[in-house]
């Protein structure tokens, strides 16, 4: 098997990259405006539960957006996907810095935020399911090793967004910081269709919508363990956490917002490293990671209760977590591309980030109502339980080599 093998044409690879550099940037602005929200108006005397409301749409329409995008996707192509990504982010970014101050209400915000969603899941859609066209057919192993890369660099630069919302923030201002992240979508949005030549991808014009619910058991599988790995994550990220160390353990902006960002960036990182250390994943290994994961949250919260200091055990706690998750959600990123039937690859790709979105929703949710209602300890015993989830139903996704799976 040659996994070391050209892409399929010269076309294809100038596109995928240009697609590929979109999504970077609008990872960055996304990771940046997330930052800047949260402590925003947190600051402004919004309750967590509030804060945590302020990404329902987000979040919620992240979940329809991955259904309709996936179906446009497959009518359109991937081009279309990803000039719709970028534009109606700029509208989301417009909504914020452009109105009157007195707009900045939590419906407002809200529905800039559903915008916001909208924008980043059409952009990874589009960049992900581009992976598949470029990478040689026969190739399992290079196509593990470049959705790693892929996945992992996304992560590593959303944490650089986080860093650039808590220094924006703290030295230009909310408003200020929102019309720069503008410029640089506007920016990107000129080049990129300058530059592209031609489509990104085949189209079929009879697709279905049906179509766009999986009949594939194993991607259906995946999809369900992949909603309650990203809630686990998000349930005590999301809201408890930064709340928490704004507001009990006394740290600036710029303390919570470097260390999401370190956090994420090496989360990213790690998920780029994946293929050198766990070789020809299948359903056992999202299994047996999910399960040592649930350790580490349930862990944080027993040392928390024995009164260890905070600081040292949610730092700590926080870069082994982030160690396992990151494996573990490599391995998803990879499965999901490789149980994707070739022709159905977008459609697939989008039902699982579906799944994807409705995790994070839900985490968002929970994270915010939990820590207003018992704080930091409660958020860290649900991701436990969320983690066990995931694992037990990863214990019905297919052991057979992928490869196998797809001869």
């Amino acid at each position: 098997m040659a996994d070391t093998a050209a892409p399929r044409t010269g076309g294809d690879m100038r596109n995928y990259v240009l697609v590929t550099a979109a999504y970077w940037a609008d990872t960055i602005v996304d990771g940046a405006t997330r930052i800047l929200v949260l402590f925003y108006f947190y600051e402004l005397g919004y309750s967590p539960l509030k804060v945590a409301l302020l990404f329902l749409f987000y979040e919620f329409f992240g979940i329809v957006t991955n259904l309709v995008g996936g179906y446009i996707a497959a009518r359109r192509g991937l081009k279309a996907t990803l000039f719709m990504g970028l534009g109606v982010q700029l509208l989301a970014l417009a909504m914020l810095g452009l109105v009157p101050e007195s707009w900045l209400v939590v419906p407002f915000v809200m529905a800039s935020q559903a915008l916001s969603g909208i924008a980043k899941d059409l952009t990874k859609m589009s960049s992900k399911s581009a992976v598949k066209l470029v990478v040689p057919e026969d190739s399992d192993s290079a196509l593990y090793r470049w959705v790693a890369i892929l996945t992992g660099s996304k992560n590593a630069l959303k944490g650089v967004g986080f860093f650039i919302g808590g220094l924006l923030l703290t030295t230009v201002g909310f408003r200020t910081a929102i019309l720069l992240l503008g410029a640089l979508i506007l920016t990107v949005l000129i080049v990129v269709s300058s530059l592209m030549r031609g489509g990104l991808g085949t189209t079929d014009k009879t697709a279905k919508f049906r179509h766009m619910f999986s009949n594939n058991r194993a991607v259906n599988m995946l999809a369900a363990a992949r909603i309650f790995l990203f809630a686990s994550r998000d349930v005590w990220f999301v809201v408890g956490l930064p709340v928490y160390l704004r507001t009990v353990l006394d740290w600036s902006f710029w303390e919570v917002g470097t260390l999401l960002a370190v956090w994420v960036i090496g989360y990213g990182i790690v998920q780029a490293s994946a293929p050198r250390f766990i070789r020809s994943p299948d359903g056992s290994t999202a299994t047996w990671l999910a399960f040592v994961l649930a350790a580490f949250p349930a862990g944080i919260a027993v040392a928390l209760t024995l009164d260890l200091d905070p600081a040292t055990v949610l730092v700590s706690g926080l870069i082994v977590f982030g160690l396992v998750f990151a494996f573990n959600s490599a391995v998803h990123s990879y499965l999901i591309l490789a149980y994707a039937e070739g022709d159905k690859v977008a459609m697939n790709v989008g039902f699982y980030y579906m799944a994807n979105a409705a995790g994070r929703l839900f985490g968002t949710v929970l994270s915010g109502a939990l820590y207003q209602w018992q704080g930091l300890t409660a958020c860290l015993w649900a991701s436990a339980i969320l983690v066990l989830g995931a694992g037990a139903l990863s214990l019905l996704l297919p052991r057979t080599p992928v490869g196998e799976l797809n001869p």
